[in-house]
């Protein structure tokens, strides 16, 4: 397995070993401190970081089978920075962190655009 596949894979391991625990805590510990909207958006959090988890194993998988795995490795590196910007604002925001962090929100979720439109340019090129 190559380098690029080898820590996609790691990392989607990881956001979903992290997701996983951070639903659990939101489900048994957070659901009766914060407002159902805050509840909400800690949800989503979750939801995206699970998503993307597994989208980083899917690149690792697609990467231990490219030619040139250059392009997925810069996806990895936006699916990885979209769940930290995207997620962990969310995260912080619905733990009480101030508003202006949301600005953060946006970019993470652009980061995930970008990633998904990688892995579409990486199949193109594919021979």
């Amino acid at each position: 397995m190559n380098g690029c596949a080898r820590a996609s894979i790691m990392a989607g391991a990881m956001a979903l070993l992290l997701g996983v625990l951070a639903g659990a805590f939101g489900a048994h510990a957070l659901a009766q401190r914060l407002t159902p909207a805050m509840l909400g958006v800690f949800r989503t959090a979750v939801d995206y970081q699970l998503v993307h988890g597994l989208g980083l194993i899917l690149v690792g998988l697609l990467a231990d089978r490219a030619a040139s795995a250059r392009l997925l490795a810069w996806t990895a590196a936006c699916m990885t920075a979209g769940i930290v910007l995207f997620s962990g604002s969310l995260y912080l925001l619905a733990l009480g962190a101030p508003r202006n962090l949301g600005v953060l929100a946006p970019v993470g979720g652009t980061a995930f655009l970008v990633a998904w439109a990688l892995v579409g340019l990486s199949a193109w090129r594919s021979r």
